[in-house]
């Protein structure tokens, strides 16, 4: 991953429009209150609100931080993930979650102690939402950029309900397997890799004969033990890229 990126506690507020939001402006910018914690990003990083234009983060904003490599190492927990049945029913909530848009069931499932790390491409720009923002994920539609999509190069910019629900909700609607700590895959240009050093699932489609398997797609889970309960840490998309 090139980058990370940590959304303020108060995306929350994004959900919200004012009384007093131009009617040309179809959701409201981001508010920031006067206590947040300065932060600095590279200049180039750049986030999208819903208007027309795209607001550039330079050094000394407030309310995102990016860092540039993945290492965070989860506590040692004594339960085998791969035989706990627990990991199975997180995977399956959060399948029903996807495709029933259920806000505070997903909520329940992402990391307390670190949220959750989203991605749309296995090395473009990574997403930190809270618990509590998880919870509203399916309603705002405010933009992130997701990084350089492979092949054209272009900025995919989008909210998480238009980008990221879309394809998970396509994941689950395919005959998909589980497989524990292994990154199952399909012919790849790059070497796939887990880019953190914890446990993890991922939800395999092996694609179909038709198109010579080249349409195979993974979902790879990342879980963590937080009091014995196991959460979702993050979730990165693997499939053929030209």
């Amino acid at each position: 991953m090139k980058n990370k990126i940590i959304l303020p506690i108060l995306l929350i507020g994004l959900v919200l429009i004012s009384a007093c939001t131009p009617s040309s402006v179809a959701t409201p910018t981001l508010a920031l209150p006067s206590t947040a914690t300065l932060t600095t990003l590279p200049a180039s990083t750049v986030i999208a609100t819903s208007t027309p234009s795209l607001l550039t983060i330079t050094p000394g904003d407030v309310g995102v931080t990016a860092v540039s490599t993945l290492t965070s190492t989860p506590p040692p927990v004594a339960v085998d993930i791969c035989a706990d049945p627990q990991v199975t029913t997180l995977i399956n909530s959060l399948k029903t979650a996807m495709l029933s848009a259920d806000g505070p069931l997903f909520s329940s499932l992402v990391s307390p102690t670190r949220g959750l790390d989203a991605a749309n491409f296995r090395d473009g720009n990574v997403i930190n939402y809270t618990p509590e923002q998880a919870k509203f994920l399916f309603e705002t539609t405010f933009e992130v950029n997701w990084g350089a999509a492979p092949g054209s190069g272009e900025d995919k910019i989008g909210s998480f309900h238009d980008v990221i629900v879309p394809e998970l909700v396509k994941a689950f609607n395919q005959p998909y397997m589980l497989h524990c700590n292994e990154l199952k895959h399909g012919g790849a240009t790059y070497e796939v890799s887990w880019p953190y050093q914890g446990d993890f699932y991922s939800i395999y489609f092996p694609g179909t004969e038709v198109n010579g398997s080249m349409d195979w797609h993974t979902w790879a889970v990342g879980i963590e033990y937080v009091n014995n309960k196991p959460y979702i840490y993050a979730l990165i998309p693997y499939f053929w890229e030209p």
